[in-house]
């Protein structure tokens, strides 16, 4: 449930009276109508998720703002690029058209928010970002939403690369690791990742939860390792850090690996941990169970749907059903447990 601290309500309260905004002729003056995701706000939240976005297909915003409304939240989405497609070549896109926004045009769009008194967000997510300038804007966008809502908490998956291998230019590793990292709240790394931002190498579970110690003491409470491929197997490792410097709880969780290659499952998998763990606070576990069994439904029905298509899902890279999927998003049935380490 939203719960605004007396400070941050006041504020809150004082910048919803400024939207009154009243128009005058010669008779009456006329009120205009209240924004009503602040007047009445959602229970659960209110989320400024920046992201990519594709017109067709499913990744960054298209993955997730559907699951967090599905789970209660009012969600504005800001597109860092918008395509007209994926541009993975699995995918058998030949090409791409589309528009990448810059940090001006970012802080443009936050500036008019500002001007309207909209930005106050219990939540900020952040996913795929390619450039410096555009992570320095969104570092900015951080300190101005804390600056209206200090307990604003920050959920960021931080997309760096998979297997090995960078998806972005090399600097923007360490700007996530000087900056970003101490300011987020909730941090979704997989593997790779984690060990750019650690820089050590994980081989072993031990290796997983050391990596997530590493991180609380940089700034996040929160640390999902949400892949980690040992010895064949494939895991969830999650830490919670519930008082700073205390030992945090600390968890796996067994993943079934699936013969197929999925898009904007990653995205999808940040959504619901955002979802879930704001519904759970103090049970990242629980939060961790219900994301995990949600995405392995809906990986499951993508599969199915391939094959009733009459295609070979192994073959490539697959868009995910989401929208076939919302009662799995919605309600999920738990069928993966989360062990908590000793």
């Amino acid at each position: 449930m939203l719960r605004l601290h007396n400070s941050s309500f006041i504020t809150f309260h004082h910048q919803f009276h400024n939207l009154s905004v009243f128009s005058s002729n010669k008779s009456s003056r006329v009120m205009a109508p209240p924004i009503l995701s602040l007047a009445l706000p959602s229970e659960t939240g209110r989320v400024l998720s920046i992201q990519s976005h594709t017109v067709q297909g499913y990744v960054g915003n298209k993955s997730a703002v559907f699951p967090l409304q599905l789970l209660g939240y009012d969600v504005d989405p800001i597109m860092s690029v918008q395509f007209s497609n994926h541009t993975g070549k699995l995918l058998r896109y030949p090409t791409f058209k589309g528009q990448v926004l810059n940090g001006k045009q970012l802080w443009e769009l936050i500036e008019g928010l500002e001007a309207n008194n909209l930005l106050y967000y219990t939540h900020l997510l952040t996913g795929y970002i390619g450039s410096v300038s555009f992570l320095d804007t969104v570092l900015e966008v951080v300190s101005k939403l804390r600056s209206i809502n200090p307990t604003l908490t920050y959920v960021c998956d931080p997309v760096l690369g998979d297997e090995g291998k960078l998806y972005v230019p090399q600097e923007l590793v360490s700007v996530y690791r000087e900056k970003v990292v101490p300011v987020a709240s909730m941090l979704t790394p997989n593997q790779f990742e984690a060990e750019q931002l650690t820089g050590f190498r994980i081989a072993s579970e031990q290796d997983g939860r050391e990596a997530c110690r590493h991180l609380h003491a940089a700034g996040p409470s929160k640390v999902v390792i949400t892949s980690i491929c040992i010895d064949g197997t494939l895991l969830l490792i999650g830490s919670h850090e519930k008082e700073k410097g205390q030992s945090p709880v600390q968890f796996k969780i067994v993943i079934p690996k699936i013969p197929a290659y999925f898009t904007g499952t990653g995205d999808l998998m940040t959504a619901l941990l955002l979802g879930w763990s704001n519904k759970y606070p103090n049970n990242l576990e629980k939060a961790a169970e219900l994301a995990v069994s949600s995405l392995q439904a809906v990986l499951s029905r993508t599969l199915k749907d391939y094959e009733k298509a009459g295609y070979d899902p192994q073959t490539s890279s697959l868009e995910i059903r989401l929208i076939q999927s919302q009662d799995d998003i919605r309600d999920p049935e738990i069928t993966y447990n989360a062990h908590i380490y000793d």
